[in-house]
């Protein structure tokens, strides 16, 4: 027989895999809701959904999606947690395009080398995103990729299920003509297009030029301004559509494709989205990566959410009352436009 070759020799390392466990079962813990069944540590993570025998005709919605290349900001400037919101957020908000409550979520996390110190800060950051979608992390896993990721490079996909009730499920069946566009304002460029950014705001510069203050970016460095982590609306939103009935018709998520890609897909055939620009404010961190891309106008709306994270598709009776709820729970809401009759599209006016 030859000499012996162990699974640690080969780059994995078990023993980093239990005491990053050890690390995150505080973190998991904590973001749990009573329908919960088990801990960390089964084959599967189990979840009560006896809350749907309430429900007329209860729906599960599920969402996946991961941060992109957003993660290559968190591993230049050394800090990990904020990307953890972004997954959370990427998914969350879009089941909650349905209307759906998020009920639990699941993370997958590719590493080259393990640390247990870089998980904890990654799981950090999932749990608090968890707890701002009211979502309970009940599983995940950590995947150690020696010999295929390089050593300080890691990748993150997340899972989220969520639950509505049918007869009161948002979407494009809902929408009239005369419908109000409430948008939602983003935290700056959420988790899409940092291909595009990196490319022009990253590339090339030194560390020092990455992490210095810009005054364009309300002083914050490049590197801080890109890392900005993605605005989650499940909480504020659930609210509304709980406290005014009908109120809201359809919801878009604004995420890659921008507001012209995704804003359609809350409208029916025979409608357009009326969008008036200048009805509210762009994130310098946008503006300055249009800038720097020199983008045209049409180009920046199809690639960056443009400063508007979600579009609520409103009955114009109770706009005032849906922003008022919506001020109150902390969102900033611009009336945006309208919907009209068209072939369901996104045009825009200058307001």
């Amino acid at each position: 027989m030859g000499e012996q070759i162990t699974y640690a020799q080969a780059g994995v390392s078990t023993a980093e895999g239990a005491r990053a466990v050890d690390a995150i079962k505080g973190l998991v813990g904590a973001t749990y809701r009573h329908e919960v069944v088990g801990d960390i540590g089964g084959f599967g993570g189990l979840f009560s959904i006896a809350a749907a025998k309430e429900m007329e005709e209860p729906l599960l919605v599920s969402g996946t999606d991961g941060v992109g290349t957003k993660l290559k900001v968190a591993q230049m400037l050394g800090k990990h947690t904020s990307v953890g919101i972004d997954l959370v957020a990427m998914c969350a908000n879009d089941i909650l395009a349905t209307g759906a409550e998020p009920l639990f979520f699941l993370d997958y996390v590719a590493v080259g080398k393990l640390s247990a110190e870089q998980m904890h800060d990654i799981v950090a950051g999932i749990a608090d995103g968890c707890k701002q979608a009211g979502a309970s992390l009940i599983g995940g896993e950590m995947a150690e990729h020696p010999g295929v990721m390089d050593p300080d490079d890691y990748d993150l996909s997340g899972f989220c299920v969520g639950l509505v009730d049918k007869p009161r499920m948002l979407g494009p069946q809902n929408v009239h003509v005369g419908d109000v566009l409430l948008g939602l304002e983003s935290s700056g460029l959420h988790s899409n297009g940092y291909s595009l950014a990196r490319k022009v705001l990253v590339e090339g510069k030194s560390a020092d030029e990455l992490k210095a203050p810009v005054e364009k970016l309300g002083g914050k460095s490049v590197l801080e301004a890109l890392l900005i982590p993605t605005r989650i609306y499940v909480k504020p939103v659930l609210d509304v559509l709980r406290s005014l009935p009908g109120a809201v018709h359809s919801l878009a998520h604004i995420t890659g494709g921008g507001i012209t890609e995704n804003l359609n897909r809350a409208l029916p055939s025979n409608m357009n989205a009326q969008v008036q620009l200048g009805s509210w404010v762009v994130p310098p961190i946008v503006e300055y990566t249009c800038e720097a891309a020199n983008l045209s106008e049409t180009e920046r709306l199809k690639t960056f959410n443009m400063g508007i994270g979600a579009v609520l598709v409103v009955d114009a009776s109770t706009e005032y009352d849906v922003k008022a709820a919506l001020d109150a729970a902390g969102e900033k809401v611009h009336n945006i436009g309208r919907v009209v009759s068209g072939s369901g599209e996104v045009e825009y006016v200058r307001a």
